[in-house]
């Protein structure tokens, strides 16, 4: 690894920002032509397959190198090779399928700052909305690759196992290549989302394959026969008899509805966590207490709507009269709610819930969780890092169980790989009580 150079903070690092406002009309139009556009050009491939991994990566690296011989493999035997088009590990895939004559896909993401799509791609499309390029990265695939990356590609991998916890993704092959930057994670949820919280059971940590060999990940898939496009987004799930694309519509009514729904929520604070913990742990207990603490300062406590971290959350504000808000996900046309939520909306797509569920907040409180608290906490991680969302508290609460991500996060992420810069390890904090979180909460600017 070649030597870094830690960046220097920008002076308003440490400012806080107000979040994005997703409210505005022509958004909408704009997220949902990035729909149409990526359907369009993904309904016709065959045998697809994804990489995730760093945009650092260098190409005299082991890893990027062990990426183009895995696109060789795969394109010789006739898979779509799909990256995010951009450099390092994308641009590795996307090198290894173009060089046998296999289609090569990008699907770039448009940033504040520069991101070139690589030379390899044979078919690209630019995305100005991470959640709707990440819809595209995953639907169509046959099975994913993730190569040692950062924020970005730790948000990409919750998201797809997540999904297929939820069954709203086939159990399709998830590889995890270079076991000295995913064994230590996979270890970490084994040991404490699964064995100390039960947020996670031993199957769901099953489906994450790890190697160090190319052919191995190769062979991991074969025999994986090919599937429709899938889940409810999927082109064939987008029609009907007279060929009208009913459910875009339903896609872009969801986010019409969301969006007035939060409009009206005032200084929400979003508290994240799984649905596993007891009323007897002491998390429900900190998250009760926190509930009632940020109720009391005339913050809008924002929870998924489910029981758990969610529920104490709820039960805390709605304990003193305050605003106590669920947005909450439909599991086969039932809507798991607490009885503390004061108002609700439920959600058919899991994207646009998660973009609901993000887009307003003003800080976020992130209890103990397995796949999908993970998801969220590295979404809005990336979001700030690519400067897609203002600087806002992210606070991690339970020193015992965030530690270890802490350091995997300094250790592996930024020292070994590179792959994220020393800043970008300020974006969160560690608390161990709610005094702490809310000495954090109170310096946000509220809303009149």
């Amino acid at each position: 690894m070649t030597e870094k150079k830690p960046k220097v903070c920008p002076e308003d690092f440490h400012q806080y920002h107000e979040p994005v406002d997703f409210r505005d009309t022509w958004r909408i139009f704009k997220i949902m032509a990035e729909f149409v556009e990526g359907y369009h050009l993904l309904a016709n491939l065959k045998s697809e397959v994804t990489f995730f991994g760093s945009a650092r990566t260098k190409p005299n690296s082991k890893t990027y190198k062990k990426a183009v011989e895995l696109g060789k493999i795969l394109g010789r035997t006739k898979h779509t090779v799909i990256t995010g088009g951009g450099p390092g590990i994308m641009e590795a895939g996307n090198k290894g399928a173009f060089e046998v004559g296999a289609e090569s896909i990008g699907l770039n993401i448009q940033l504040p700052f520069e991101q070139i799509l690589n030379k390899y791609v044979t078919q690209s499309l630019g995305f100005k909305y991470f959640f709707t390029r990440k819809v595209m990265l995953t639907s169509p695939s046959q099975a994913f690759f993730f190569f040692p990356g950062g924020y970005g590609t730790l948000d990409e991998f919750f998201e797809v196992v997540d999904l297929i916890e939820l069954k709203r993704m086939p159990n399709i092959p998830v590889v995890a290549l270079f076991s000295d930057y995913w064994q230590e994670l996979v270890d970490f949820l084994n040991d404490y989302s699964y064995k100390k919280i039960g947020a996670l059971t031993k199957q769901n940590i099953d489906i994450i394959k790890v190697t160090d060999s190319a052919k191995e990940a190769a062979d991991m898939i074969r025999g994986v026969k090919e599937r429709a496009f899938f889940g409810e987004t999927s082109p064939g799930a987008m029609t009907q008899d007279g060929g009208i694309d009913w459910k875009i519509f339903r896609i872009m009514a969801e986010l019409v509805e969301g969006f007035e729904f939060v409009n009206k929520i005032k200084n929400p604070v979003t508290i994240l966590g799984t649905k596993s913990i007891k009323p007897d742990s002491g998390y429900y207990a900190a998250a009760q207490e926190l509930g009632q603490a940020l109720g009391k300062e005339k913050f809008t406590v924002v929870t998924g709507g489910g029981p758990g971290v969610m529920e104490a959350a709820n039960k805390g504000a709605f304990s003193v009269g305050a605003d106590s808000i669920g947005i909450n996900m439909r599991f086969d046309h039932q809507i798991r709610t607490n009885p503390y939520v004061r108002e609700s909306m439920s959600f058919f797509f899991p994207f646009t819930r998660k973009l609901i569920l993000t887009a307003p907040s003003r800080a976020f409180i992130c209890f103990p969780g397995g796949f999908g608290t993970m998801h969220q906490i590295f979404e809005v991680l990336v979001l700030m890092q690519t400067k897609k969302m203002g600087k806002i508290p992210v606070i991690l609460y339970g020193k015992d169980f965030w530690t270890p991500i802490d350091k995997y996060i300094k250790k592996i992420l930024f020292e070994k790989f590179n792959a994220i810069e020393k800043c970008d390890t300020e974006f969160y904090k560690i608390v161990d009580s709610p005094e702490e979180a809310m000495r954090i909460i109170k310096k946000i600017p509220k809303q009149k």
